[in-house]
């Protein structure tokens, strides 16, 4: 019996749908009709003058070029941690470092990658001082954007496949020993065939991942520019248009088409298990100190590019005066301007943390344990859709549009907004999953004995899914405190965050500055998983042996 207070139920169902209708699919209404304004009438003028411009063209060019390249080298680097994580007898620590350092570039905003890399690989980058000579021949342009794009779309890759790894059946490795087949057989049999639905969805999500971000090629891009850039040109560039930044928007689009198709086609490529063997795999210390020392390299490297972030503020004058010094992050901790645009971000964080989360947890609640009418799921299920594939540029823009001079622009409610329905999909897809896995039986004991549909939800549903609602709030406040896309169009000079004020001090050089709000940005998302830690384990310890069965709930029903 699935929850089925009417009202209630319809109430949360209505105040859902107008959040999308009036912060979704208006302002992508918006969008389009702006882009088909011309003068006094409507036409198609504004699309043929972008895509009859041979510069555009360069530019679209540009954009998949780079983000395939970045794809497939982010994914190909995945596979190896992920191989190495599930496939090899090494120390369970080791694996436990690889799964750690793999997501640790998640913790930081994608434009900060770009300084980064220039001062890991640039003419006076760390690197290039260790070495002795520079590592890549132009560090601007496609080399530095192919580097910061393989960097910010490993970790999605990494636990796409991780996720997947669990799943593969490792007793078909003995039995394809047994058969006498060699090993490059044994590897495409056992691994990469039950593997390409999962390689696809991973290099499909990076590619859509590196096409639309602004970040990194707003720090390194140069002269390579790519469709990213060029929106932000015709919105706030020395000659703005809306008409032909809304047309450049809709382009943008374009990926999320060809990802959700490219999807729907690999899924018959998946493979399923009736049953899942979790065995140790033949012991094989060739391989596994050559994955050994794989990994080892791919993290080192990666985290490589971070570790001037560390080192920069510390130092008076880089690379000129190489003196320890204190006198920069003094500075700038001691400004009053830097403390109220880091309070913006942490409001800004821990808002779209607590709404986020329940924005998105009753949304599922709704599909998954009620009795809500099809059309009303449907609609919900669709927006879910909706949000996946639009990049975050393309929301902010079309805020910009639709809100530009009324009461909520500028406003931290706005960016929240933004951040909720920019990051709807993913949350929403975590608490679907958990709630569809819990026995619907729960609810009919609890009706029998009275309970209301909220009581209900609160001695019953609640806490035997609190678990999925930590993580879900973890990631809406991580998202949050390291997004630039959208917000860089809506926030203004009394709400801004982190993130633009970093790209307000890349036009005055100061990049020790920006190295410093990094690490705040850094060292915030790393206490908040830290509380996020503590809060689950004392929650754990306190249903400790409350569990009789498996599959009973943690918390018994109640009569009200």
């Amino acid at each position: 019996m699935k929850l089925s207070n009417s009202p209630s139920v319809k109430a949360i169902w209505l105040f859902v749908t107008i959040l999308f209708i009036a912060f979704m699919f208006v302002p992508l209404g918006k969008m389009l009709a702006l882009s088909l304004n011309v003068g006094d009438g409507i036409g198609l003028d504004n699309y043929t003058s972008i895509v009859g411009n041979d510069s555009f063209q360069q530019v679209m060019l540009n954009s998949f070029v780079v983000a395939i390249a970045s794809a497939l080298s982010a994914t190909l680097l995945a596979f190896i941690l992920a191989y190495t994580v599930h496939w090899t007898n090494l120390p369970k620590r080791f694996k436990q470092v690889i799964k750690v350092a793999a997501l640790f570039p998640m913790l930081l905003p994608t434009v900060t990658y770009g300084f980064a890399i220039i001062y890991t690989f640039g003419k006076q980058g760390l690197l290039t001082q260790i070495l002795g000579f520079q590592l890549f021949e132009n560090i601007y342009g496609f080399q530095g954007m192919w580097l910061g794009y393989t960097i910010y779309t490993l970790p999605i890759a990494f636990l796409l496949l991780n996720n997947t790894f669990q799943y593969l059946d490792k007793k078909f490795v003995i039995v394809s020993e047994l058969m006498g087949d060699s090993s490059l057989r044994q590897f495409d049999m056992t691994v990469i065939r039950p593997l390409i639905g999962t390689f696809a969805a991973a290099m499909i999500q990076c590619f859509f991942l590196a096409f639309t971000d602004f970040g990194i090629p707003a720090s390194i891009g140069g002269q390579y520019k790519v469709i990213a850039i060029e929106l932000y040109t015709q919105i706030l560039g020395a000659s703005p248009s809306f008409e032909k930044g809304a047309v450049v928007a809709l382009f943008m689009l374009i990926p999320s088409v060809l990802s959700i198709c490219l999807l729907w086609y690999v899924a018959r490529f998946n493979i399923r298990y009736d049953t899942v063997e979790n065995i140790d795999l033949p012991t094989s210390k060739v391989k596994d100190r050559v994955l050994a020392v794989l990994s080892s390299t791919i993290l080192f490297c990666l985290l490589m590019v971070f570790a001037v972030i560390f080192i920069i503020p510390w130092i008076k004058t880089w690379p000129y005066q190489m003196e320890f010094s204190t006198e920069t992050v003094s500075k700038v901790l001691e400004s009053a301007n830097l403390m109220r645009v880091y309070k913006n971000s942490l409001i800004v964080a821990v808002l779209t943390a607590v709404f986020g989360t329940l924005i998105t947890y009753f949304s599922a609640l709704l599909c998954e344990r009620s009795s809500l009418f099809k059309l009303g799921k449907f609609s919900i299920e669709s927006s879910a859709l909706v949000t996946n594939t639009v990049p975050g540029m393309v929301v902010g823009i079309a805020y910009l549009m639709v809100f530009s001079g009324s009461a909520v622009a500028n406003t931290i409610f706005i960016i929240v907004i933004s951040n909720i329905i920019h990051y709807f999909a993913t949350p929403y897809l975590m608490s679907k999953n958990a709630l569809s896995k819990m026995n619907l039986g729960w609810e009919t004991t609890a009706s029998l004995l009275g309970d209301s549909w909220f009581t209900s939800l609160r001695r019953i549903v609640i806490p035997n899914s609190f678990f999925t609602l930590i993580e879900v709030a973890s990631f809406y406040f991580i998202s949050a405190m390291v997004t630039i896309s959208a917000v860089i169009f809506i926030s203004g000079a009394k709400t801004m965050v982190l993130t633009t004020k970093i790209v307000e001090l890349q036009h005055f050089a100061r990049f020790d500055e920006i190295f410093i709000l990094s690490l705040m940005i850094l060292l915030t998302n790393i206490c908040a998983l830290i509380l996020f830690a503590v809060i689950r384990h004392l929650y754990s310890r306190r249903l400790y042996g409350t569990t009789k069965e498996k599959g009973e709930p943690l918390v018994a029903p109640t009569p009200a």
